[in-house]
């Protein structure tokens, strides 16, 4: 019988690189790399990140739908949802052919039209155990790019269900890589799994385990962030901490600490290995661009431009991080947010996540501009928003090119 599951690609690498090639390279990111990181431009420097862009998950990822569309030339391809989080990239795969299944209103995906001579792409996310056995049942092909680091969380959390412990999970509960997680517990009869999003919520559920309290409004307060029935007054016995990999990693292992901190002054030192476990599971990626982006902003640039997708968690997390270095900063989607024709550049308004323009002028008097990208941001978008920002100011990287 023909194989319909593949998670190791094609062997097609060969084939695709050009056109890989030809859609995401960048003369000017080669550019900074030949030049340790730092271009200057006229009375502009700018500053690159020294870790940036794609990491190996993405690349993985954007490979094997590239191969995927080789490979099944004449057969229709579906990805359950965005490949990755990023709307250059999901747009050329849907000028190759390729359609983006999207989820309604519930959040739900509808696989009502998927048949079984269709190939369906896994994206770098994951699915829920739900969503793939709904997959598997219909036998399609299907080609799973999930990423080895969500792997090595879900190995985690799986482990923590099959013992008997709560998975307790830092992210955002309406993320696909999140929600996916969160499934693993269904493994086991009786997995639980609660999400906090971050050290504020984190410290209500510490509350509750060190003195009590009214469960009720925390069950209401998590009701879109906990399995079906959690019981506050039980499911908090024995905890095990896991993370979605895109979020920022130091804030993971303060809520990981803060959680064991808690058990042990509720239990002592020596119970609390016996019901609460952490976790090694930190996106190496990650991590790598988050410490790139500390090491920068030791010597902090006038503006800092992040560029990557709205929807992108890591991207809004490197986004943050130079906010809390108290760095002017602009998070733009792509180049395109950018309008050196009426010096106004679009970007993501971090108060309430909505697109607002900054007037001309924005970027005048400034003398060091520091750049970096989100893992979902090719390097040729990267490039482009490097050659508007010059352009804004009159310069150009003609020179340095030629």
């Amino acid at each position: 019988m023909e194989s319909t599951y593949f998670r190791k690609g094609f062997g097609l690498k060969a084939a695709i690189t050009p056109q890989i090639a030809a859609d995401y390279h960048s003369k000017i990111v080669e550019l900074f790399r030949r030049h340790d990181h730092l271009v200057t431009v006229g009375p502009l420097t700018f500053r690159l990140a020294r870790e940036f862009g794609f990491c190996y998950g993405v690349d993985r990822a954007v490979e094997y739908a590239y191969e995927t569309r080789t490979k099944f030339p004449d057969r229709r391809i579906l990805i359950v949802g965005e490949i990755i989080h990023n709307p250059h990239v999901n747009a050329k795969l849907e000028g190759m052919g390729i359609e983006i299944l999207r989820h309604g209103e519930d959040r739900a995906f509808d696989f009502s039209g998927v048949t079984e001579d269709d190939v369906v792409v896994i994206p770098a996310f994951g699915v829920t155990i739900h969503d793939f056995q709904r997959l598997r049942a219909i036998e399609c092909a299907l080609v799973d790019t999930t990423c080895g680091s969500v792997l090595n969380v879900w190995k985690r959390v799986e482990s923590y269900a099959r013992d008997g412990f709560t998975a307790i999970i830092h992210g955002k509960h309406w993320h696909e890589e999140t929600k996916a997680t969160a499934s693993q517990v269904t493994k086991y009869p009786g997995g639980k799994y609660l999400v906090v999003f971050d050290m504020d919520q984190a410290n209500e559920v510490i509350e509750y385990i060190e003195h009590g309290g009214d469960s009720a409004a925390l069950t209401e307060r998590f009701r879109h962030a906990a399995s079906p029935g959690f019981d506050f007054a039980t499911d908090l016995e024995r905890i095990g901490l896991a993370n979605q990999t895109t979020m920022l990693a130091g804030e993971s292992l303060a809520i990981a600490d803060a959680f064991r901190e808690a058990v042990s002054r509720r239990r002592g030192a020596d119970a609390a290995a016996q019901h609460v476990r952490t976790f090694d599971t930190i996106c190496s990626a990650t991590q790598e661009r988050q410490d790139a982006l500390v090491v920068l902003l030791e010597n902090p640039p006038d503006l800092m431009l992040i560029v990557g997708g709205y929807n992108s968690s890591n991207t809004n997390h490197l986004a943050a991080l130079c906010r809390s270095r108290e760095v002017r900063t602009y998070h733009v989607e792509d180049a395109g947010c950018i309008d050196p024709a009426a010096g106004t550049i679009r970007h993501r308004d971090p108060a309430t996540g909505q697109e607002i323009t900054a007037p001309p002028g924005w970027c005048e008097g400034v003398g060091t501009i520091g750049v970096t990208a989100g893992a979902s941001t090719p390097n040729n978008k990267i490039g482009e928003a490097i050659l508007r920002v010059a352009a804004t100011v009159g310069l150009s990287f003609d020179s340095l090119l030629s």
